[in-house]
């Protein structure tokens, strides 16, 4: 048995829209994000720690901002085109675990609809999936309100 760990970061801006894509879920804000897909930071941040623990590179790499066939694309997709490559080299996840740092909105209540829709596009059992939320309580540009951050980290086995 080999298990590994990886972790992973993403970032993006508020922009004009009213939602944010947060752990596959939508949640209704007086602002989105900008970003060539969806922008759900949690999920792109899960997919590098993925990729980061298998050693397979980074999302950029796989699905590039520069490539129209990835603009706007759900990033449940993407998650989910990660997985079936980990799954190809013989890796499956094992737990991950993910803090969104933001000020607004306010996603307690949305924790638990994260856990299940990040669990059924891992395959996964949702006790196997924490998400967490935090501010910074107002610094930086988190805390100004200007965007919104996550970090992930992922452990893998191979059989």
């Amino acid at each position: 048995m080999s298990i590994r760990i990886g972790q992973g970061f993403d970032v993006h801006a508020f922009a004009e829209g009213d939602h944010v894509m947060l752990g596959g879920v939508r949640i209704p804000h007086e602002r989105g994000l900008a970003a060539h897909s969806d922008g759900d930071v949690a999920l792109h941040a899960l997919c590098d720690a993925l990729l980061g623990a298998a050693a397979l590179g980074d999302i950029g790499q796989h699905f590039p901002p520069d490539d129209a066939r990835w603009k706007d694309i759900d990033s449940s997709q993407l998650l989910a085109s990660v997985r079936k490559l980990l799954s190809t080299q013989g890796w499956r996840p094992v737990n991950v675990d993910i803090t969104i740092i933001c000020e607004r909105p306010r996603l307690s209540r949305h924790i638990t609809a994260m856990r299940e829709a990040i669990a059924r596009v891992l395959s996964a059992r949702p006790e196997t999936v924490s998400v967490k939320a935090t501010t910074t309580e107002k610094l930086g540009f988190c805390g100004r309100g200007e965007g919104i951050a996550a970090m992930a980290i992922a452990l893998i086995q191979r059989d």
